[in-house]
């Protein structure tokens, strides 16, 4: 099974300005010290091998979009944020004109989860089977509800595809082409819901919006158990720690901090830091990842817990 991430920022999209572009070629110029490229091969190569991330990629980009890939011909996502518009053309092109099935995980029905379902190109290609899944009683009103006047021109009865909504329940296992799916209720304002995802021996967890209070040892014991043993945890680390227990407590996001012990509690492979800030730049989620990896090192209790972080385009075989 291998993930690709299509939107990874938290509460709305965020690109890169003009003075961004110019403050990163000058710090590349100035890293590149006179250096010479006889090839756009040989920059490439200096950019991508030699170029601190902050400088050589960028955290996004797009709201929460994130594919799953168990080695299908359908194609299964969680979330509809704005990365929903490229995974869009991805399947369009992929297809080259045949119809696709689709399925979509649903966290929750905040905007920034769903905002991308309007600009979703194979949602206006008949023949086209979306199936949406969600454990909330108004998952397919939202999604009317934001194509309907006057927040957008295309009517949700114009749209080409055959859509069906499917309500789950929660703590209820269900299989859906070949992936055993379980969803989780999640401390969010609304309401949240995190998966469990197994197939061929491999699982992981997609955890966004969701707040953990530690303190609670009820809550912790839950969801140690739904990340347990998992191959790859995807969780909302959307602020530090101080943040998640002063000025944003009960906001209904976690820490990196937070995710590092539960994931270790749970014997978790890899764990990959994800809904990102909208006001934190690339420097500073480039810090956070790098004080995260600290913190497992000198926190490490048992077998090494593999710490990245989600951009845009990052793809992660289990």
């Amino acid at each position: 099974m291998r993930v690709r991430f299509w939107g990874t920022r938290g509460s709305i999209p965020v690109g890169l300005t003009v003075a961004d572009m110019r403050d990163r070629l000058a710090q590349a110029l100035v890293a590149a010290s006179g250096r010479r490229f006889g090839s756009y091969g040989e920059a490439h190569e200096f950019v991508q091998n030699e170029l601190p991330v902050s400088l050589s990629h960028t955290f996004g980009g797009h709201t929460s979009c994130v594919e799953l890939l168990p080695g299908s011909d359908e194609y299964f996502v969680c979330d509809m944020g704005s990365g929903a518009r490229a995974f869009g053309e991805h399947i369009l092109a992929r297809q080259g004109g045949r119809p696709a099935t689709i399925h979509v995980f649903m966290s929750h029905m905040h905007w920034d989860h769903l905002m991308g379902f309007p600009f979703f190109g194979p949602a206006y290609a008949p023949g086209t089977k979306i199936r949406i899944y969600g454990c909330h009683a108004l998952l397919e009103q939202a999604f009317r509800i934001q194509q309907s006047p006057p927040c957008f021109p295309v009517s949700f009865e114009q749209l080409g595809a055959t859509i069906e909504f499917i309500k789950v329940a929660p703590e209820e296992a269900i299989e859906v082409g070949g992936l055993t799916v379980m969803p989780r209720l999640q401390h969010h304002s609304g309401d949240s819901y995190g998966y469990r995802f197994e197939a061929q021996g491999k699982s992981l967890v997609y955890t966004t919006d969701s707040e953990h209070k530690l303190e609670d040892r009820a809550q912790t014991d839950r969801f140690v158990s739904l990340f347990r043993g998992a191959d790859l945890v995807i969780f909302d680390a959307m602020y530090s720690l101080a943040e998640a227990v002063s000025v944003k407590e009960d906001w209904g996001h976690s820490s990196n901090v937070v995710g590092v012990e539960l994931c270790q509690a749970a014997g978790v492979a890899h764990l990959c830091l994800f809904h990102h800030e909208p006001a934190s730049d690339d420097a500073t989620l480039a810090g956070v990842l790098a004080d995260t990896r600290s913190l497992e090192q000198i926190t490490r209790n048992g077998r090494p817990l593999h710490v990245t972080s989600a951009y845009d385009g990052l793809e992660i075989a289990l």
